[in-house]
């Protein structure tokens, strides 16, 4: 794709993940689909050094299947859609699994062996939804309501190694923040939310 991630600022900010010491990372910068096939060649490069379970952890599935078509690069892109429909895929020594926020979805990664569990993506929209829980039968009280509103995030760095947490505008605790030079900041104003750049090109705009 023309807008794809130069294979040079793709190298630069994967290497920037590898080298950073700390466990949990947030990528909190604009541009959602360039992040995210950043953060996920990370995650291909660590299963390979570090072989076992890898989780995806994406808000929806809306939100998924766009990654699998506007993900910034060619491989992140047809692993997605590989990824997709059996929500569990095999590459090399490793497993990845796919699951969402909510928490209905768990079925596939909650049995795994937390010790198996190497690492970790979570992909908040730059929309604010609260976790959605699974339906109760009429009068049956709901014991998933009483969950922290990032209980999505929390639930897995309470005890994977590494996650790379992508969520634009939002504060999580004992994480570290991280940017990418290359993904430029500059901003003439926020409106209702929707904060617009100087050299935006509307016709091109695609994350």
């Amino acid at each position: 794709m023309k807008s794809d991630i130069s294979k040079e600022d793709l190298y630069e900010s994967v290497k920037a993940l590898v080298e950073c010491e700390k466990p949990h990372i947030h990528l909190d910068q604009h541009k959602l689909f360039t992040l995210f096939s950043i953060a996920f060649q990370y995650i291909l490069f660590l299963s390979t050094k570090n072989p076992g379970a890898y989780i995806i952890r994406i808000e929806d599935s809306a939100l998924a299947d766009k990654f699998a078509r506007k993900s910034k690069d060619s491989s992140t892109r047809k692993f997605m859609q590989s990824l997709m429909v059996p929500r569990k895929l095999k590459f090399k020594k490793s497993m990845f699994f796919l699951d969402f926020f909510h928490i209905g979805s768990w079925n596939l990664t909650k049995d795994i062996d937390p010790t198996k569990i190497k690492g970790a993506i979570i992909v908040k929209n730059t929309g604010s939804k609260p976790m959605e829980f699974t339906d109760t039968e009429e009068g049956e009280v709901d014991i998933m309501a009483s969950l922290p509103k990032d209980y999505f995030h929390t639930s897995l760095t309470d005890f994977v190694p590494k996650t790379i947490t992508i969520a634009y505008e939002h504060e999580f605790e004992n994480v570290e923040i991280l940017n990418f030079p290359f993904i430029k900041q500059d901003v003439v104003q926020t409106i209702s939310g929707v904060t617009i750049g100087k050299d935006i090109d509307w016709d091109k705009l695609d994350d």
